[in-house]
């Protein structure tokens, strides 16, 4: 059993004046395929859902059930994406900054302070507090990570119907061992992050451990000016 978030961070900021406390969070930092997802939630003082936790730490029934419920009691939730050709052109780090500011900029109603999961955001509209396992502590940090997994593998499954033979909708782009027998059967799709280590050609590599980019976590200067979407955007393309 693993123990779930509270709102012990966000309380304690409201109580100072913060009165709209959002957490930020992404999802697929680590895949070999497919867009990396970032969702920004601010849920009201003495939200009523009960579990949220780590989506890592969640079954997938369970992320389903508790992202209904976050999207019905959460005063604002905001969910962009970027994709695999962005990442592989401006790096994972700049990408996954880049993007989690964009999520929070997107919040209706913007937000007064921010807590993300492990590093602040530079040149923020307001603070942005970086928190170590910032999912499995903050509720709002929590429900970020839920939102944005379950709009990723929702992504992924869709992903699965158009590039067949890779069991998207069974690994959701990570590196299992069933992915890379795929990749080295049929080569990198489109869809793949071609930079990632061993994923432009496969045949000539064992298993590389592939969970984050060795780039130094910094500010994001690139422009990335037409890739990003907004959840609206994304259901239009589902």
């Amino acid at each position: 059993m693993f123990a779930t978030a509270t709102a012990m961070f966000e309380d304690r900021l409201r109580d100072v004046g913060f009165g709209r406390v959002a957490g930020v969070d992404e999802a697929g930092r680590g895949a070999l395929a497919g867009p990396l997802v970032a969702a920004a939630v601010i849920l009201p003082r003495g939200c009523p859902i009960q579990g949220l936790a780590d989506s890592k730490l969640l079954t997938p029934q369970r992320r389903r059930s508790l992202a209904a419920q976050i999207n019905a009691h959460a005063l604002a939730v905001a969910v962009v994406r970027i994709g695999p050709d962005t990442i592989d052109r401006v790096g994972l780090q700049r990408a996954n900054i880049a993007l989690l500011a964009r999520a929070l900029r997107e919040l209706e109603g913007g937000y007064d302070y921010a807590l993300a999961d492990g590093f602040p955001l530079p040149r923020m509209p307001a603070p942005v507090l970086g928190v170590k396992k910032g999912d499995q502590v903050a509720a709002c940090v929590a429900a970020a990570s839920i939102v944005a997994k379950v709009t990723r593998d929702k992504i992924m499954t869709g992903a699965a119907r158009r590039y067949r033979g890779y069991g998207f909708q069974r690994h959701k782009g990570y590196g299992t061992d069933e992915h890379w027998a795929a990749l080295r059967r049929l080569g990198p799709s489109a869809y793949h992050r071609h930079s990632f280590t061993g994923v432009a050609a496969p045949w000539a590599t064992g298993h590389p451990a592939v969970t984050y980019d060795q780039e130094a976590e910094g500010e994001c200067p690139m422009d990335t000016a037409g890739a990003y979407e907004t959840a609206g955007e994304m259901e239009e393309r589902q």
